[in-house]
């Protein structure tokens, strides 16, 4: 539970440190570029543990992860981070563990109970009203909660087809591969983005706070945080340390509090119980599952 709680910890940083680097990097450059450093650092740690390479089909799985955690994930929320408050974003993302349960089900092909649906489509309509309400009211959702919710929908994709894969890569090995899968594209993306610069600029302006804020989401978000949370998940059990992750929306709008000054609206508040309240239940439901008869 620590080593998971750990792990929880690093990534709940994330939303807050990209909101502060958004305001002197591009979000091009954000996305990309901390897949970059967070590729180095995974290539060299498989050299060094002489890892085995993938075979046949986990390729192909490994792109479907680096498509969504590598690539989906990072460059959307950058991109919607440079218009909407981080907590904001945390509350949205809250939808992540019931995403994750809902992809683990399709992709396993299980048969959980209604009360798993029902609690899955009580998160959804949650974050989803929470969005129109903070946008203006019903049908005037804003450009960037369509981001969120696409982010949601590729970290749980990505998340979910890692957490099989890890089964017969292993975990971090599962992250690495998966990083150094997606570096080529993201090197291209961080060249262009840094062409897009003033003539004779090789690396963007940035203060030396943001550029903290962006060796953070490259080191610890995109890499060591991985070691953390998946050497919790190994100890396990696997499905009481997956719920720690329910904790991780709580901690990233009391960063944004804390270290942005956003402040705190009751809107954000309820919204943020709702949606994790209803992301507990589902995941709860899915793991006390009933046996098969």
């Amino acid at each position: 539970m620590c080593w998971g709680l750990l792990g929880v910890t690093a990534f709940s940083l994330t939303v807050p440190l990209t909101r502060l680097a958004v305001e002197g990097l591009s979000p091009l450059f954000i996305g990309s570029g901390r897949a970059v450093v967070a590729a180095l650092l995974a290539a060299a740690a498989l050299i060094v543990t002489r890892q085995r390479l993938p075979r046949g089909g986990q390729w192909v799985r490994l792109a479907v992860v680096a498509g969504g955690i590598v690539i989906g994930f990072p460059m959307l929320t950058s991109f919607a981070l440079t218009a909407a408050d981080a907590s904001h974003g945390a509350v949205v993302i809250a939808l992540l563990p019931a995403a994750t349960a809902t992809m683990a089900v399709l992709r396993g092909r299980e048969r959980p109970q209604r009360a798993f649906w029902f609690a899955t489509a009580a998160g959804a309509l949650a974050a989803i009203a929470f969005a129109f309400l903070q946008s203006g009211g019903f049908g005037q959702v804003h450009w960037t909660d369509l981001l969120f919710f696409g982010a949601v929908l590729a970290a749980a994709v990505g998340y979910a087809e890692g957490g099989l894969l890890a089964r017969e890569l292993g975990a971090w090995q599962t992250v690495s591969w998966a990083l150094v899968i997606a570096s080529p594209l993201m090197l291209v993306l961080m060249a262009l983005s840094v062409s897009g610069q003033q003539p004779g600029t090789i690396v963007p302006w940035a203060t030396p706070v943001q550029w903290a804020a962006f060796a953070y989401l490259g080191v610890i978000s995109m890499f060591l945080g991985f070691f953390a949370w998946y050497h919790g998940l190994a100890i396990g059990p696997m499905a009481r340390v997956s719920q720690v992750q329910l904790a991780q929306p709580v901690m990233s709008i009391c960063w944004a509090a804390l270290l942005l000054g956003e402040h705190l609206t009751w809107a954000t508040v309820i919204g943020g119980l709702a949606v994790i309240a209803s992301a507990g239940m589902a995941v709860r439901v899915r793991l006390n599952r009933p046996p098969a008869t």
